[in-house]
């Protein structure tokens, strides 16, 4: 008996059940490799809107289920990888296979080229992204920002002229060689050294909520009526904030350069009052 109760403290837990709430994160995000791959079903059956709409949703499952994890403290290293292996399938393999079978296959071998550019960009975004999870050496003021565009709003660029091309079905949207540029060019903003805004880590004034609830219900109606020209329009608002970001991030960082050497500087000066006191 003793043995066995001895065993037993030995090996806490080890039948030990999980709460519920501890799964919603990861199912979540099991979710959103679903609507991800779901969409590579529709894009292949030629149904392109509902293969948009997935990318959404598998978008609105990934912002969620980190968020959730957090508030519950659910968060975890099976999670986290998980979390990485979804976003690749979801927002790098699943939209280059879109545009390929959309618009490039009438280019033969490099409209092929173009799209593994894409989804091999998004797989080292996810593994930079990775490496660089609680950073001790990162600056606090960077924690605002990411580096590069992330893999959800890379997919929702990518997808830009198969969204207008939705709405202007008569226009050039669906062009083999538009799509491969512009493809190209969201691959390199992935990979990129660029800052871009982390909204989900803003802070939001508390005499501002209220005007930003009014905005959230204004693209809500606007989505409902009007959902290529919204999403077209969420996706070209995101392009035109890139250059305050890095105009943004350039401030903090000039000025955090400059307290350092303030710093650095009135050591100095207070050593050498220390030493020519000694003297």
């Amino acid at each position: 008996m003793k043995l066995h109760s001895r065993l037993r403290r030995r090996n806490p837990g080890r039948l030990r059940a999980l709460p519920i709430n501890r799964l919603i994160p990861n199912a979540l995000t099991v979710l959103a490799l679903s609507a991800g791959v779901t969409a590579l079903r529709f894009g292949l059956e030629g149904r392109w809107g509902h293969a948009v709409g997935m990318i959404i949703l598998a978008a609105v499952f990934d912002a969620l289920d980190g968020r959730i994890a957090r508030l519950i403290g659910g968060t975890s290293g099976f999670g986290a990888q998980l979390d990485s292996l979804s976003d690749v399938i979801a927002f790098g393999l699943v939209p280059g296979m879109l545009v390929h079978q959309f618009a490039m296959k009438g280019i033969a071998g490099f409209g092929w080229i173009v799209a593994l550019v894409y989804i091999t960009c998004c797989a080292l975004r996810l593994a930079r992204f990775n490496t660089k999870l609680n950073d001790p050496d990162m600056p606090p003021w960077a924690y605002n920002y990411f580096n590069g565009v992330p893999a959800p709003a890379g997919a929702g660029l990518a997808l830009l002229p198969m969204i207008l091309a939705q709405q202007f079905p008569d226009a050039f949207f669906a062009n083999a060689w538009l799509n491969a540029i512009w493809l190209l060019f969201v691959a390199g903003l992935m990979i990129s050294s660029v800052p871009t805004y982390a909204a989900k880590k803003t802070r939001v004034p508390q005499a501002q909520v209220p005007l930003l609830l009014l905005g959230v219900g204004v693209v809500a109606a606007a989505a409902v009526s009007e959902p290529w020209l919204t999403l077209a329009a969420i996706a070209l608002v995101y392009v035109g904030f890139i250059p305050f970001s890095i105009r943004s991030y350039s401030r903090l960082a000039a000025e955090a350069t400059r307290m350092k050497a303030e710093r650095e500087g009135t050591l100095v000066s207070l050593a050498d009052d220390r030493e020519g006191a000694g003297r």
